[in-house]
């Protein structure tokens, strides 16, 4: 059993944050199964902890930080090596007045063409905008896309832009107050869409059962998708058309297996590819780690079911999301 360990000097307050400089927990948690020069470190370090449900982590370049969605308490912190955690966006997912509960917030995060802030919004069951500057936050929205046919999202979870702008998201129940039985689900599927740069919205598939984590191989020919039940704890890989949908789905790695053994906590959730097209995927046990072919050639154990990724400046960094932590691995 991998015993949590707590953050002691960094508080985190619902209501507030105090910017503690500690020294960062560092854990020997980087496994190699194939020969590959992918980590500078098998080190894992804890960079703060006493969150909620971690999500979406997005390094924004230009001011030298990382986002992240705290989930329940509808919340967007920021971290930096100088300032440590902050707030940066409240409310982040849920702008209603009528109190609710669950997985209100916002999920995965990413950045438009325009440098503008992207949110998967459970609460508003969402594809939204941030107006505002990213620079200078305000929970100030403009809806992207809500329904399909007429009939409101369930809770977009993840998404990605290809090159051209166009926007892949995933769509399952985890932002419904009571999920797959919430009586305000409209949709009886759990859906992967494509809302395209003049603004058609294309249901790709609705063969997964929980579709979550989303990436595109760097030549754009490719698109994954994470599958989050733990009855069928799989990554799938389609072929991309030259308009964009989808042919030829297989299962690119089976990891239902896995699921429930000791010290595999969590399920195939966000996962991030780089230039080289190897596939950081948040599954059982941490961060499985993919070459192109489906090999897994690393494995970082973070001792939490773990949300999610991104990677940090010059890709020198891999940002995780792991139930209530922020971690961080170093890269090469």
């Amino acid at each position: 059993m991998i015993m949590k360990i707590k953050f002691a000097a960094l508080l985190i307050l619902h209501g507030c944050s105090q910017n503690v400089q500690t020294e960062n927990i560092l854990l020997n948690r980087v496994e190699h199964f194939e020969p590959n020069e992918l980590f500078a470190s098998d080190d894992l370090e804890i960079l703060a902890d006493g969150f909620d449900w971690t999500e979406g982590p997005l390094w924004l370049p230009e001011q030298g930080k990382l986002i992240f969605s705290d989930i329940p308490p509808n919340k967007v912190f920021e971290w930096s090596e100088k300032a440590g955690i902050e707030i940066y966006l409240y409310p982040s997912g849920y702008t209603g007045e009528t109190p609710r509960t669950g997985e209100l917030g916002s999920n995965g995060l990413l950045l438009d063409d325009n440098g503008q802030l992207i949110l998967c919004q459970h609460g508003d069951r969402r594809m939204a905008r941030m107006l505002a500057p990213i620079e200078t936050p305000a929970s100030n929205f403009e809806t992207i896309i809500s329904e399909y046919k007429g009939k409101k999202l369930n809770s977009p979870n993840d998404a990605i832009f290809d090159s051209g702008g166009n926007l892949y998201f995933t769509d399952p129940p985890y932002g419904l107050e009571e999920r797959m039985d919430d009586p305000l689900k409209e949709i009886d599927f759990q859906g992967v869409y494509l809302f395209t740069k003049s603004d058609s919205l294309i249901l790709l598939t609705t063969e997964l059962t929980r579709p979550n984590g989303i990436a595109l191989s760097p030549d754009e020919k490719f698109l994954y998708v994470a599958n989050s039940d733990p009855k069928q704890a799989i990554w799938m890989k389609y072929s991309l058309n030259q308009n964009g949908t989808i042919s030829g789905g297989s299962i690119f790695y089976d990891a239902t297996d896995r699921v429930g053994e000791e010290g595999e906590m969590g399920l195939p959730d966000g996962m991030k590819i780089d230039k080289n097209g190897n596939i950081f995927a948040t599954g059982p046990g941490g961060i499985w780690v993919f070459n192109p072919e489906g090999k897994v050639i690393s494995k970082i154990r973070t001792g939490q079911a773990t949300s999610n990724v991104a990677f940090g400046q010059d890709n020198k960094s891999l940002f995780i999301t792991a139930d209530d932590y922020l971690m961080r691995a170093k890269l090469n």
